[in-house]
Parts: structure tokens; C-alpha cells; sequence
């Protein structure tokens, strides 16, 4: 082993340094990603891009001096969480939307954003514009019926026309909430109940005024029938009104069971039961 090192020394030393320098400028391209080839401070390729003339695999690039900038193919996501907009009629509305877009000239995208995320950066307030000017023109309602999707078609080719100069294409935009903000929402459901509570008193009270007319009526009907059956036959009514106090005071269901009543049979109160009036 000694005699071959110092037989091919030399070959053995080039050999290692092609492999390492092999192994420092291969890289490999997966079918998700495209890759920039910058080449101080320039872009000098392109691998693996929308039509583009290469695709994905294995590719080679000068070591120390090139560099690798990969950027992935797939639709990326831009969102806006919580956003305050007032719309045509004076309502503040928080907005939530989303839009999809994907890198078409990475060349474009490195001179310009550098990366993915600084094309976000840049497309977050653009979104965030024209979105407010947008529903800045509509009502409230309008958001609710097939006039939103004209809204948001508008939104997606403004952003798309901002997003190109960053290499950017924009696919869609969506609004996944349009709300009023928490604090008018309160403050019209108080004054709903308040105003339910207000009828709810409003009915009790005329309910109570009905209930204590219809009373009177019974009682003073109550009153004449008792009166004018007083005026045909008062023994008959004396019977009548003794057998109802009977009734009250001695039923079963009306009293304690274990409770006792004692009256002498003389006692007055019982004068229907001897027969005498």
C-alpha cells in the first residue's frame, strides 16, 4: 500500500481533488423546484423553469464561484388576517383573504425580491390595496350576493399586474371572511335586546291591565249571579254557600289528614247538617 502511495502520489492527489471538486458542484433539481445559477451577483441560468428547455435531475455548477438559489414551483399562499376596509356606505368591515400565486421568471424574482419571501413582502400592501380600494367602491350588502366574485376578479388581475414586475403570476384571490368588527357587533346586539326587552314589558304590562279587566268583569258577573240568586230563594242560597264552607273545611285534599276539628253538636256552623235553617 506504502509503494503504490508513493508510486502514484501525484495521480492519487488529482484524483481526490476531482472527486471533491465533482462533489461541490453537482447538485440535484427536484420536479417541485426551479433553480437560479448566480455567478457574482448575476444571474448566468435557469434549470428547471416553467417552459423552460431544461428539467429536473442532476447538474453541475463552478464550485466557490456560482451560486444555487432554488425557488419552489408549487402555488404559494399571500394572506391578510383582520384587515379594517371601509366599504361605499360608511361600513368598517374586517376582511380576511388569501391569494395564490407562483413564480413564472425566477430570473426576474432574484434580481428584484432576492426570494420567495421577498416577494411576499412586496405583495402583501399591494394586496392589501387594492383590496381597499376595491370594496372601498361597494356596499356591504353587495359583498353578500354574485357581485363579490366581479369584486374579486377585479383584486386578482390588479395584484397580478403589480406581481409580474416581481416575476410573480397571481392565480386567484379570495375572501374567506367579511364581518362587521366586534365592537359595533356588540353594540347592535345590545341594542336589539334592549329593544325586545323593552316590547316584552310593553306586552306584559298590557297583558296585566287585560288580565285585571277581565277579573272585575268576572267578579262583578260573579256578584250579580250571586245576588240574584240570593233574591229568588235565600234559604236555597244559605244551603248552598254552608255546603261550600263544608267542602273547604272538611275535604280530605284540602286539609292536614292528622288535624282534628272539634264543635260541640249544638255549634252553629253546623246547622244544615241537623236540618235546621
Amino acid at each position: 500500500m506504502q509503494r503504490i502511495w508513493e508510486d502514484h502520489k501525484a495521480t492519487l492527489v488529482v484524483l481526490g481533488l476531482v472527486l471533491v471538486g465533482l462533489m461541490m458542484s453537482a447538485y440535484v433539481v427536484p420536479e417541485e423546484e426551479q433553480v437560479v445559477i448566480v455567478r457574482t451577483g448575476e444571474p448566468v441560468g435557469v434549470v428547471n423553469t416553467p417552459n423552460g428547455s431544461t428539467g429536473a435531475g442532476l447538474y453541475f455548477r463552478v464550485p466557490f464561484i456560482d451560486r444555487v438559489v432554488r425557488i419552489e414551483k408549487r402555488l404559494l399562499d399571500l394572506e391578510m388576517s383582520d384587515e379594517e376596509v371601509l366599504s361605499n356606505d360608511q361600513q368598517r368591515l374586517l376582511v380576511n383573504a388569501y391569494a395564490r400565486f407562483r413564480i413564472t421568471d425566477p430570473v426576474t424574482m432574484v434580481e428584484r425580491a432576492g426570494s420567495t419571501d421577498g416577494v411576499r413582502n412586496a405583495l402583501e400592501p399591494i394586496l392589501n390595496s387594492v383590496l381597499r380600494q376595491e370594496l372601498g367602491r361597494r356596499t356591504f350588502q353587495s359583498m353578500l350576493t354574485a357581485e363579490r366574485g366581479s369584486a374579486l376578479a377585479n383584486v386578482t388581475a390588479n395584484l397580478d399586474r403589480q406581481a409580474r414586475q416581481y416575476g410573480a403570476e397571481v392565480v386567484d384571490v379570495k375572501i374567506t371572511r367579511t364581518d362587521l368588527p366586534d365592537a359595533p357587533l356588540q353594540s347592535a346586539f345590545r341594542r336589539m335586546e334592549s329593544d325586545r326587552e323593552r316590547e316584552a314589558r310593553t306586552i306584559r304590562a298590557q297583558g296585566g291591565r287585560d288580565a285585571r279587566i277581565i277579573r272585575a268583569e268576572a267578579d262583578a258577573e260573579s256578584a250579580r249571579i250571586y245576588a240574584e240568586a240570593f233574591g229568588k230563594d235565600a234559604q236555597f242560597y244559605d244551603f248552598y254557600r254552608a255546603m261550600q264552607s263544608y267542602d273547604a273545611t272538611f275535604a280530605p285534599e284540602n286539609g292536614d289528614a292528622e288535624s282534628s276539628i272539634i264543635l260541640s253538636p249544638d255549634n252553629e256552623y253546623l246547622r244544615q247538617f241537623r236540618g235546621r235553617r
